[in-house]
Parts: C-alpha cells; sequence; structure tokens
C-alpha cells in the first residue's frame, strides 16, 4: 500500500470510529448511569473498537501486486549455463571485437543457429569487417524491416559442419565448396600466407564447445553464384 493510500485508509477509519465514539458518548450521557460506571463503560467501548480494527486488519491484509514479468527471448540462447565450455554466441559476446556482430545477430533473430549443439563452423566477422561495407549499410540492415535479409546475411557465415583448419586443408586439396547455412557455397583457398573462405583470409582460430570460430575481417555477403 503506498503512502497516499495509507492516508485515506487511516484518515477513513479515524472519521468512521470517531462518529461511532461520539454516538456512544450522547447514549451514557441520556442513561441514568453513575459517573464511574460511565467511565468504566466508554472504556470498553474504545477497546473494543482497537480490538475489532486490529482483527480487520490480520484478515485483510494488503494485497500487492506482482510486477509483470519481461519479454525475453526464449530460444536455446536464453538458457544460462554457467558450467559447460562457452559456445559460439557466449564467446562472441565476451570479446570486443564482436561487438556489431552480436548486436546484428540479436537484431536478426539468430542467436539459436550459434548456440545449437553443432558441430559448426562460423567465420566470424571482426567490427572493422562491417566498416568496410558501403556507408549505411549496417544501419539499414538493422532496422526492423529488413530483419531477414540481415538474418540471411548472418547464416551466410555458418556452416553446419566442423571444420577446423586441417579440415579446411583437405577441402582445399579435393577442391570442395562449404555448404552454408545460407544455402549458398563458399571457396576454399590455401594461398601463401593462409588459408582464405569465401575471398577473405582467416585471421585466427578459436575451438568452442559447439564447433570453431574462424575469424575473418570481410563479411560474406551472399551473391547470386552459388
Amino acid at each position: 500500500m503506498t503512502n497516499i493510500k495509507k492516508y485515506y485508509y487511516y484518515k477513513t477509519f479515524l472519521s468512521f470510529y470517531i462518529k461511532i465514539f461520539i454516538i456512544f458518548v450522547a447514549l451514557i450521557n441520556n442513561l441514568n448511569i453513575m459517573k464511574p460506571k460511565r467511565i468504566i463503560l466508554l472504556f470498553s467501548v474504545v477497546l473494543s473498537f482497537v480490538l475489532f480494527s486490529c482483527a480487520d486488519k490480520q484478515n485483510n491484509p494488503t494485497k500487492q501486486t506482482a510486477p509483470k514479468p519481461k519479454t525475453e527471448h526464449h530460444g536455446q540462447a536464453s538458457v544460462k549455463d554457467d558450467v559447460s565450455e562457452a559456445n559460439v554466441l557466449q564467446v562472441a559476446m565476451s570479446l570486443d571485437d564482436f561487438k556489431t556482430l552480436v548486436v546484428a545477430v540479436k537484431a536478426a533473430g539468430v542467436e539459436d543457429a550459434l548456440v545449437n549443439a553443432g558441430p559448426l563452423t562460423v567465420f566470424a566477422p571482426v567490427n572493422s569487417a562491417f566498416d568496410k561495407l558501403p556507408k549505411g549499410t549496417v544501419e539499414t540492415l538493422l532496422k526492423p524491416e529488413n530483419k531477414d535479409k540481415l538474418a540471411f546475411i548472418l547464416v551466410n557465415h555458418v556452416a553446419p559442419s566442423n571444420y577446423p583448419i586441417k579440415t579446411l586443408e583437405k577441402a582445399v586439396r579435393k577442391n570442395r565448396k562449404l555448404y552454408m547455412a545460407s544455402g549458398k557455397y563458399l571457396t576454399v583457398e590455401k594461398r601463401a600466407d593462409g588459408i582464405y573462405v569465401g575471398g577473405t583470409k582467416i585471421l585466427k582460430s578459436v575451438k568452442v564447445s559447439n564447433g570453431w570460430i574462424h575469424v575473418i575481417g570481410d563479411v560474406l555477403v551472399p551473391t547470386d553464384d552459388k
């Protein structure tokens, strides 16, 4: 109960019992009762009012309205796990280099694609990769009306398979392409300075609980060609 409600409650309560008390006093004065007996009777009436008031409060406790729960994401990504090894999303959220990527993942609603049991491989663009896109591209993609388009670009960075560097090197030797969750394929190349996927160099690789993260310096925007 708020202070204002308490004030009006006690004001009403006090006003009511004062009126009742005045009526009893008037009745007692009109009765042919000796003064000592009047005092005892008045005291009994006041005591009865006090006891009645206390009993009323105990039987009618103030009801408090529970706060409404906040609406949150209820997919796999919302499950808290402080015991298991970190998955792709948890690692990305823990590193400043992936702030833009995490914002984009949440805006597109594809968190669950990064936390499933896998195995999966994610080619994760660093913040500077998004800066290379034409001016205003990121801001436009983050708008709610472009959610599906953003999701399509992001899942083009996810391969539903386990691709450590050694496996990628085998793909190069066998001239195989990587199938991505977007339905597109990425070309794998081995150059003098390292492994390239979709034309961008793998800068670093991190093993996570549900697969691999390969850090890249460009955003892999899907093309019309498979």
